[in-house]
């Protein structure tokens, strides 16, 4: 933690989505109110192409019920499971929207995939967070961590050396660890993300992205520690070998099935949320890439 920062913990509150199991935080420094809004989502239903806000509302409305100042959108990657609400929280805030600086890597990766418009170069966010950035959250200290793996882009946001947002780096000890076959994902890469992370004192809180709820469990849980972790992640645990985690992971991630909002939501994310611009009938259209058979492309 920084000499300056704040001494005050932060005010966290956390907002369960349970169409795509994505939790989104609110952050709040009780010094001076300023906040920042972790991964917040965009209601999408991907049958009828209707997308909706009011699940983020309800971290707004929260936030203006504390007293409390937007000033960062915080995202821990460009997800592969939800839509970001991150323009909405933006046009209603005049936050900025942040990411860690490899999200042009990504952007470079999908691109060609989705033939969209996208900079490349980042441009489309407000701010590109680099390994080992500090910034502040009104006097709280938050240091940039970068933890790839799951993507090339992932960063784990630790606010006053005590409170880990970690993305989808490291699940709960019941439910192990994040998938790492998405283009430019690496089991070898996320396990020396998640080392990374597990060098921080047993205290440090983990705040997760995601829970889905394994065999055995029917309460869904969003908070752990570094010490939990080490004792206890089913995939990860302190004596578990690089070699042996990367057996397992490559082996488990080839059993799985793309996520339900896998498409819609990449070509959307890369651009820091933005849709494409509506067509000369006053439609907006996500594209959905087509893999033919030789047999089908033969009738296409």
């Amino acid at each position: 933690m920084n000499a300056k920062a704040s001494t005050h913990r932060p005010d966290i509150e956390a907002f369960f989505d349970d169409a795509t199991n994505t939790v989104t935080y609110l952050v709040i420094d009780p010094a001076t109110k300023r906040a920042a809004i972790i991964d917040p989502v965009l209601d999408f239903d991907a049958a009828s192409g209707k997308a909706d806000v009011a699940g983020v509302r309800r971290v707004l409305d929260a936030a203006h019920a504390a007293g409390a100042e937007i000033e960062w959108i915080l995202e821990t990657h460009a997800h592969a499971d939800h839509l970001t609400a991150a323009p909405y929280v933006k046009a209603q805030t005049g936050a900025k929207v942040g990411i860690g600086e490899h999200i042009r890597d990504v952007q470079t990766i999908f691109r060609p995939v989705f033939n969209v418009e996208v900079s490349g170069d980042g441009a489309e966010f407000d701010h590109l967070f680099a390994d080992g950035e500090h910034f502040r959250i009104g006097t709280l200290d938050v240091e940039v961590i970068h933890t790839p793996g799951h993507t090339p882009a992932c960063v784990t946001y630790l606010v006053n050396g005590e409170a880990a947002f970690v993305g989808d780096t490291i699940f709960a000890p019941d439910y192990g660890t994040a998938r790492a076959d998405f283009p430019g994902g690496d089991a070898r890469t996320l396990y020396r993300s998640i080392r990374k992370l597990l060098s921080r004192p047993d205290e440090t809180r983990i705040y997760l992205c995601h829970d889905y709820l394994p065999e055995g469990r029917d309460q869904y849980v969003w908070e752990t520690t570094v010490g939990e972790e080490k004792r206890a992640n089913t995939h990860v645990h302190d004596g578990v070998s690089e070699d042996a985690f990367v057996a397992m992971r490559e082996a488990r991630d080839k059993t799985l099935a793309a996520p339900h909002l896998l498409l819609p939501s990449i070509q959307t994310n890369i651009r820091a949320g933005h849709f494409a611009e509506a067509e000369d009938n006053g439609v907006r259209y996500l594209k959905l890439p087509l893999r033919l058979s030789d047999e089908a492309a033969k009738a296409a």
